[in-house]
């Protein structure tokens, strides 16, 4: 691990990293407590947030909303190509997370509202983690106040659902199922074989200038919270690269020196 620290502080821009062995309490970090621009990342700890309220009795994913036009935001996802209709939660909890829907996630944010998701994610324990905005165009992002989080609180989403410590057992398992089939697997997944990468659960985030990911790894060897954040790179392509070699250092630990 120390290597992909020495890489990161290489690199231009503002890195950070955590990974955690889940079962075998080793864990290694750099700037892992400081705050970076989650961009889609945060919709990890949104549906953990979501599926709490669902728990406490607030909805039921079966309960129906109605997306209109004024609610469409372009960008990732697919929902807004469509016309006005209507979703079961669990059909926008599916979209948000496999395609990083942002008008799904708005739909979804709206539902519970902004104050009550920070107070989820302090219950939750995410203590460098706060969604000041909705998601919006990309356009429109640049002079407005970012939603932050850290590499260490997305790792300790993945633990929270490896163990069932927050949500129950089916509603943990739902989401790490869910992002088994997320669709951007060419980050920090981008040199793991195919075969493994297909059972990895993650989730990306980019906006102009930044990169991340976050993912789980369930493997022979154990079970692995792996998260790589940027921001100010000189391009996003620079990013995915930054992460991509990360994400192969780590893989390369994990089988060659990993007991």
């Amino acid at each position: 691990m120390k290597e992909i620290k020495k890489y990161l502080e290489s690199r231009i821009g503002q890195h950070s990293f955590y990974f955690e062995d889940l079962e075998g309490g080793y864990v290694y970090g750099y700037n892992e407590n400081v705050q970076m621009i989650s961009a889609g990342c945060m919709k990890l700890p949104i549906a953990i947030a979501i599926l709490k309220e669902a728990e406490n009795g607030k909805f039921d994913l079966k309960d129906k909303v109605t997306v209109f036009r004024e609610d469409k935001v372009s960008g990732t996802g697919i929902i807004h190509e469509f016309g006005e209709r209507e979703y079961n939660l669990s059909e926008l909890l599916i979209a948000m997370l496999i395609q990083s829907d942002n008008t799904a996630a708005n739909k979804l944010i709206d539902m519970i509202g902004m104050p009550r998701i920070n107070e989820l994610f302090q219950e939750m324990s995410l203590k460098n983690t706060v969604i000041n905005r909705k998601i919006l165009e990309e356009k429109d992002v640049k002079n407005v106040v970012q939603n932050i989080t850290s590499s260490y609180d997305l790792c300790l989403c993945w633990k929270h659902l490896y163990k069932h410590s927050y949500l129950n057992e089916e509603h943990s398992k739902m989401v790490i199922d869910i992002l088994k089939r997320q669709q951007m697997k060419n980050k920090v997944a981008f040199y793991i074989p195919e075969d493994i990468k297909k059972g990895m659960a993650n989730k990306t985030g980019d906006l102009s200038g930044v990169e991340n990911d976050t993912a789980l790894i369930q493997i022979s060897k154990g079970n692995f919270a792996f998260t790589v954040m940027s921001q100010g790179i000189p391009n996003n392509v620079y990013g995915n690269i930054t992460l991509a070699k990360c994400g192969k250092m780590m893989w390369d630990m994990l089988i060659n020196s990993w007991n």
